[in-house]
């Protein structure tokens, strides 16, 4: 602005100064031409005067280097020439103001050379004879005026737009002071030009809009970051370059980064070449899925492209954990193809024997052990149907009956059903601790007991031992039962707890059993809201620890 002020006082003191110096020149030239005629004229009155009373003698004394008189006869012969004598001019008849004077008495007229550097005025007048006397003199042009005025001209104009300058720079920045010392962010509250009460009148206003949108704007931010930072999944947005514009503390988490990647190519915090694929799939058919591996956890990625206007501005990218669900279905399958399996091994057993005896092909002497046979298989499916069925009901949190258990009791009552079994591998059966009452279900504290003590007996060494103890610990009872048979391997002290599944498959048939037992444990513990704790070491024996609350109240039901 400052610029544009200097600039317009220099040309408005630029264009005055021309035109006074136009108006000047000319005023001053038109004054001294009208002094020069009205001179002209009196010099050629005493000049006529002079010519009527001596004739030529008076131009023929006559001396001046200013003005030529010339004498023209009637018929436009020079009579005399005060410069060349009127020798061999020609004929002046056709002369402007001649014919003038012949008719009016009096004739002017003025020629310019041909440079326009010099001009002529005539000045003619009629004698009583019918002859015209005409005087003459040379007078500069305009121009020549001007060029002969140069140099004052010259300083005068730097004069004039030096202190122009000086001026209008003092000008501007008086002009501008205000205006840069405006305060924009109090638009109403400065003392300035009225002229722009207007303009900050609209400021203020516009001040007012811009505040209520940032605060809006700010209140969804901070209701995206709040939403985004309790999200379980992670959350990345990304522009249309792949530049990564948020990132919620999951996806951090996820992708092993920091705050810091912000503002960088998503590439350099996921150098996953089917994870870069599927972003630019998203960004180009709307949506994409892949399904990626991540410290032992399965994770689901959604990723959908987002638009604006009709154009695509970025794709947001969803990552859930789907490890859990992953291995519900896992365990599924399993379960579907361990029970096919288990189902399908005593009834074709069962069927076998049937058709043997059908057929006539059993002797009667072996009859009672085919029979035999048919039973325990039978009872085998009866046992694992019933397994089954608990794992279910345990499942479905199903509705059971809550009552003051005596621990101590429960397990001594255990350990005498399980005595028989010990028995036949000689391992010694052992009771300690205290009683402690809980407020439990009944059966599932005898199922929890009745499974690791047979467990213990499964796979324990003969002549070996099974110790049981019961204690109490802060709100919780404890229940410990500790063997010493063969132990657990540590890679599949995580897994024993799943459905069917066998460390050593050949011992586990040998020894019986559906592979439920301790799948029956872990869900009968969840359901009453207690832990399990497993120490293991092979050829060492194992310890499993059960806490259970003392008084739990539960309403969920099936």
């Amino acid at each position: 602005m400052t610029k544009k002020i200097f600039q317009s006082i220099m040309a408005v003191a630029g264009a005055v100064l021309i035109a006074s110096l136009v108006i000047i020149v000319g005023c001053l030239y038109r004054y001294f031409s009208d002094v020069q005629g009205k001179q002209l004229e009196d010099e050629l009155s005493l000049a006529v005067v002079a010519v009527e009373k001596d004739g030529r003698g008076y131009l023929e004394e006559l001396q001046s280097r200013e003005y030529r008189l010339t004498w023209v006869a009637e018929n436009g012969e020079v009579l005399y020439d005060t410069q060349s004598h009127g020798e061999g001019m020609e004929n002046h008849g056709d002369r402007e103001e001649i014919q003038e004077a012949l008719r009016n008495e009096e004739g002017k007229s003025a020629r310019y050379s041909t440079t326009l550097l010099e001009k002529t005025l005539y000045c003619a007048r009629r004698l009583k004879d019918g002859s015209v006397l005409r005087i003459s003199v040379s007078s500069v042009t305009i121009w020549v005026l001007v060029l002969g005025m140069v140099q004052p001209i010259l300083i005068v104009v730097v004069v004039t737009l030096i202190l122009s300058g000086v001026l209008a720079s003092h000008i501007s920045r008086h002009i501008t002071e205000p205006l840069n010392s405006l305060d924009l962010e109090k638009p109403l509250e400065n003392n300035t030009y009225e002229e722009l009460a207007p303009l900050l009148n609209r400021i203020n206003k516009q001040h007012r809009q811009i505040d209520m949108q940032l605060s809006e704007l700010q209140r969804k931010n901070d209701e995206f970051a709040q939403i985004t930072q309790g999200m379980t999944e992670g959350l990345v947005l990304l522009n249309e370059k792949n530049i990564i514009l948020n990132i919620n503390p999951a996806a951090l988490k996820l992708f092993h980064t920091s705050r810091s990647c912000k503002g960088k190519d998503f590439l350099t915090v996921e150098r996953s070449l089917y994870v870069s694929r599927a972003i630019q799939d998203a960004l180009s058919s709307g949506h994409s899925e892949i399904r990626m591996e991540r410290e032992g956890k399965e994770y689901q990625l959604h990723i959908n492209r987002i638009e604006s206007k009709g154009s695509v501005i970025g794709a947001v990218v969803l990552a859930f954990d789907i490890t859990e669900a992953a291995f519900a279905e896992r365990n599924r399958r399993e379960f579907t193809a361990n029970v096919s399996h288990e189902l399908k091994t005593p009834l074709q057993s069962i069927m076998g024997s049937a058709e043997l005896m059908e057929n006539g092909l059993v002797k009667p002497e072996d009859m009672t052990r085919f029979v035999g046979h048919i039973r325990t298989e039978a009872g085998r499916l009866v046992t694992l149907i019933d397994d089954i069925i608990r794992l279910s009901s345990l499942d479905e949190r199903c509705d059971m009956p809550f009552e003051q258990v005596d621990l101590y009791e429960a397990a001594s009552d255990v350990m005498a059903g399980l005595a028989d079994i010990a028995a036949a591998k000689e391992i010694e059966m052992t009771l300690t601790g205290e009683k402690v009452s809980v407020k439990s279900v009944r059966r599932l504290l005898t199922e929890i007991i009745f499974n690791l003590c047979d467990n213990a007996i499964k796979y324990n060494k003969i002549g070996g031992r099974v110790e049981v103890a019961i204690s109490r610990r802060e709100n919780e009872a404890v229940i410990a039962v500790e063997d010493s048979g063969i132990g657990i391997p540590p890679e599949h002290q995580a897994r024993i707890f799943e459905r069917f599944y066998r460390v050593d498959k050949s011992r586990s048939k040998e020894s019986g059993g559906t592979g439920l037992g301790l799948s029956i444990v872990k869900h009968a513990v969840q359901y009453l809201n207690g832990e399990i704790d497993l120490q293991s070491s092979p050829g060492q024996g194992t310890l499993i620890r059960v806490s259970i609350p003392e008084d739990k109240n539960f309403t969920d039901g099936c």
